[in-house]
């Protein structure tokens, strides 16, 4: 479906969602378009490229009102590489602790790096001139959520100090070929080191505004409850808005509950710290923690994406358990394990990764 890999784990097929495979994802620093992952809140539209029109309002000088080839004629082009990654990224790891109802069971696939090719959005921001009082930048896509309360299409926010980053971008080119529509055809926003549901696909619409987008999704949706929390019942607003991504790491390969003999073997994995933070080390256990070895950092493909490692380990007979985590550039690291950073909608795993062998 939607021409992914055949091993590929839907967890949905309407809204269609689906992550790689550990071992796909594995030991390519950029992720081809057949593997890359989907997540997607309703029914993934198939726009014609020649009718799509881009309207700039709100907070602005100058409304603007753009085709594609206006905007791809208008602006200089720019081409960033950067990581998306849901915010549910590793939920199956909080559903191990405790149930998460109606929520998907991403394993650690929910990630994946490409080379996007578009306009920056702070070019056209400039173009419309920001006014007085403008603090955020909304942007409206048309494919419709019926999970939504109440439901409606999709849409999102960032504030105004990011969306004029010049890594933000309005792209219609994925690894060097034209967006598929699963991936936001016919250009869609690209918000590097923040939750992919800021990253909005099929975007049609782009308001300037002096507070945070009001839609579901942003003041109800991706928001980080404390575990005691009764989600439902919580005010829009409530909890802490998801924006930069969580520190995260984890094993590719081996996969887990692979059966492999005693002996060396490669261990290979991703770490990712959001925003504008780096990996600055990746370690390996296998005691539980109690001893901790370096894994080695494979080169980065630039500032917004992660970083691969590898690592050689001796596994002895028995099951064994690998753990892994990252320390990022300001120095934090993760916490040990799941049942800490539980909340009620599964979002910002940022504990140890790892993976259980049987080794014989």
């Amino acid at each position: 479906m939607w021409g992914k890999r055949a091993d590929t784990v839907v967890h949905g097929v309407e809204p269609y969602n689906a992550e790689p495979s550990r071992t796909a994802l594995a030991g390519r620093s950029i992720t081809p378009l057949d593997t890359f992952y989907s997540r997607n809140h309703g029914t993934v539209p198939v726009l014609d490229p020649a009718g799509w029109r881009l309207k700039v309002d709100g907070l602005v000088d100058d409304a603007l009102d753009l085709g594609l080839d206006e905007l791809k004629g208008r602006f200089e082009h720019h081409t960033v590489a950067a990581t998306l990654q849901c915010a549910g990224n590793r939920r199956a790891a909080l559903l191990e602790v405790r149930d998460i109802p109606g929520e998907d069971p991403w394993g650690p696939g929910a990630t994946s790096t490409a080379r996007w090719t578009g306009v920056s959005l702070a070019d056209v921001l400039a173009a419309a001139g920001i006014a007085h009082g403008a603090a955020h930048v909304a942007f409206e896509a048309p494919d419709r959520a019926e999970a939504a309360s109440p439901p409606q299409t999709y849409g999102a926010s960032i504030p105004l100090a990011k969306a004029q980053g010049a890594e933000v971008l309005l792209a219609w080119g994925m690894n060097g070929a034209d967006l598929p529509p699963v991936h936001g055809a016919p250009v869609r926003v690209v918000v590097p080191g923040w939750i992919g549901a800021r990253s909005v696909k099929w975007v049609q619409r782009i308001s300037v505004l002096s507070e945070p987008s009001a839609g579901y999704f942003q003041a109800v949706a991706y928001r980080l409850m404390p575990a005691d929390a009764d989600y439902d019942a919580a005010p829009p607003g409530a909890g802490l808005t998801l924006g930069p991504v969580a520190l995260s790491c984890d094993v590719l390969v081996p996969d887990d509950h692979a059966r492999l003999a005693a002996g060396s073997h490669d261990v290979r994995g991703y770490a990712y710290a959001g925003d504008d933070r780096g990996v600055a080390r990746v370690e390996i256990s296998l005691d539980g923690g109690a001893g901790w070895a370096q894994a080695e950092l494979e080169a980065s493909e630039g500032p917004w994406c992660w970083r691969l490692w590898h690592a050689r380990v001796d596994l002895p007979p028995g099951e064994v358990r690998i753990s892994v985590r990252a320390w990022d550039t300001t120095g934090a690291t993760q916490p040990a394990t799941a049942s800490q950073v539980w909340n009620p909608k599964g979002y910002a795993n940022s504990s140890w990764g790892g993976v259980t062998l049987t080794v014989g």
